[in-house]
């Protein structure tokens, strides 16, 4: 797919890429990514043939949004922060988050996904890029100590084993002085159908985290950790831009956690 050779797992980076191309696209977006486009023609790849649906177009829209607005809230309240961009793929949010130049900004991903960003994104004097594989230790020596941080990872968790993701998180929560840590959750039923749809097949084989269900749970397992917020996307404003149909279904299951759970929510902890 494309013209860089990227592993299976690499090759993930392609999916949220074709929601954010394809959203981007549409005469209402909910993002409106100004890179991906770009990134997508730079690499040959055509979004088009993407598998994806409306909606799964709009669950990647607006989980990369609502990230974005928790980069953007972290950045206001501390402009001396460090934010982590964990399994950055090739979005470009700096772009769109738009950071004071006090705030250092580090996009993390496996080295050929960071050569990839590096030749195909712009380049910022306050962006700094780690070419690592965030389950083996050693990387966050690299992050600097004793500033506020905040870590988003869009689609990560997915493909991290548990206990790699336990020790992301306890890393984290350990390296700095404050800070936020927020990510899209996937439940035992999202496992489940990334590996049974049609849509998210090009993942299935690379998906080695068994979800969880409880949003509690990164607390009990991280004691410095604690939950700040659910943000689903049943109840996020651009359901507005929906179809009739889905927009019915979908503020129908906003009235329950249980049901916006089976759907894209990011959850939100301070440490």
């Amino acid at each position: 797919m494309g013209t860089t050779a990227f592993t299976a797992v690499e090759n993930s980076l392609y999916l949220t890429l074709d929601g954010r191309v394809l959203d981007s696209r549409a005469p209402r977006p909910v993002l409106g990514d100004p890179t991906a486009a770009g990134v997508a023609e730079a690499l040959g790849h055509d979004s088009t043939t993407a598998p994806l649906v409306k909606s799964q177009v709009f669950d990647i829209a607006v989980r990369s949004r609502i990230l974005d607005d928790v980069v953007r809230s972290f950045v206001a309240r501390h402009p001396d922060a460090v934010v982590l961009e964990l399994g950055a793929g090739l979005d470009g949010r700096i772009e769109r988050v738009r950071p004071p130049s006090t705030v250092d900004w580090y996009d993390l991903d496996l080295p050929a996904v960071v050569a990839a960003r590096e030749r195909l994104l712009p380049a910022h004097p306050n962006v700094h890029p780690i070419a690592a594989d965030l389950t083996e230790p050693g990387w966050l020596d690299r992050l600097p100590e004793g500033r506020p941080a905040v870590a988003v990872a869009d689609g990560l968790v997915a493909f991290l084993p548990q206990d790699a993701f336990v020790a992301l998180l306890s890393g984290l929560a350990h390296r700095f002085p404050e800070g936020e840590i927020a990510f899209n959750s996937y439940t035992r039923f999202h496992v489940w159908a990334i590996k049974h749809y049609r849509g998210t097949g090009s993942i299935a084989g690379v998906v080695a985290n068994p979800g969880f269900d409880d949003p509690r749970d990164p607390q009990r397992w991280v004691p410095e950790l604690a939950l700040v917020e659910e943000l689903f996307a049943t109840r996020a404003p651009e359901v507005a831009l929906q179809p009739l149909a889905l927009r019915w279904f979908t503020r129908l299951a906003a009235r329950s956690a249980t049901l916006s759970r089976r759907g894209t929510c990011v959850l939100r902890y301070r440490f």
